[in-house]
């Protein structure tokens, strides 16, 4: 069987597993070797790619083959870098992510509470996904199929969702009890996306679960008991 059939065909069936939230936190792996220039470089090309292709027909339009001619890789060489479709497009997400995180970075959210910047800054990063929806729905679809084969690459969408709230929060050294309600909010958000791209929620309903899990970080801060 072809490598892209095996992929799907496992696709497949972990679809009917519980979805993989974007906050877990599995053992952690082996430190790999850091890429040369040359391979970072290839590495965009395909993550690119993915997420042009993703962009025009959804997570069905991203085909690994076409992904290797896209980018101008080997497919032996794609398959190197992601072994498969979900590999790819979950780290497409976490690229997604950071490049949404350098933005917010340039402009940083103005509410005057830490649980109103999350929220600001949760909202734009949605709108943002939202202004590409065939995007989004591919790359939740991928983290929903994602097996502990994928763990490295969920972890790496956790970890930058995990920055972009603790920027917003304006914390360096969070308590385990904000670390617990950064986690919450993770998921929520990531259930906001689902229940959106479903058509089961309105951008004002996603508005308002956002608005109110981040009142957990009132709920959390240390001050607030002084």
């Amino acid at each position: 069987m072809p490598a892209e059939a095996k992929a799907d065909s496992k696709n497949a069936r972990s679809a009917s597993q519980p979805s993989t939230p974007l906050s877990t936190h599995s053992t952690p792996h082996p430190a790999t070797p850091p890429l040369t220039e040359r391979q970072e470089a290839r590495r965009r090309r395909i993550l690119h790619a993915s997420a042009q292709l993703a962009s025009r027909g959804g997570f069905d339009a991203v085909q690994m083959r076409e992904v290797a001619e896209s980018s101008q890789v080997a497919l032996g060489t794609l398959y190197r870098y992601f072994p498969s479709k979900v590999h790819l497009l979950v780290a497409t997400m976490q690229d997604q992510l950071e490049h949404m995180h350098g933005t917010l970075r340039k402009k940083p959210p103005a509410g005057d509470t830490a649980a109103e910047r999350v929220a600001e800054t949760l909202m734009r990063a949605f709108r943002a996904l939202q202004r590409e929806p065939h995007l989004a729905d591919a790359m939740v679809r991928a983290l929903t199929f994602a097996d502990r084969s994928v763990s490295p690459e969920v972890d790496q969408v956790s970890r930058q969702t995990t920055m972009i709230i603790l920027d917003a929060m304006g914390l360096d050294d969070p308590t385990p009890a904000q670390l617990s309600a950064v986690r919450v909010i993770e998921h929520t958000w990531h259930s906001a996306l689902i229940t959106w791209l479903s058509g089961r929620a309105s951008i004002a309903q996603v508005k308002i679960d956002i608005e109110t899990v981040c009142r957990l970080i009132d709920l959390t801060d240390p001050a607030a008991d002084d």
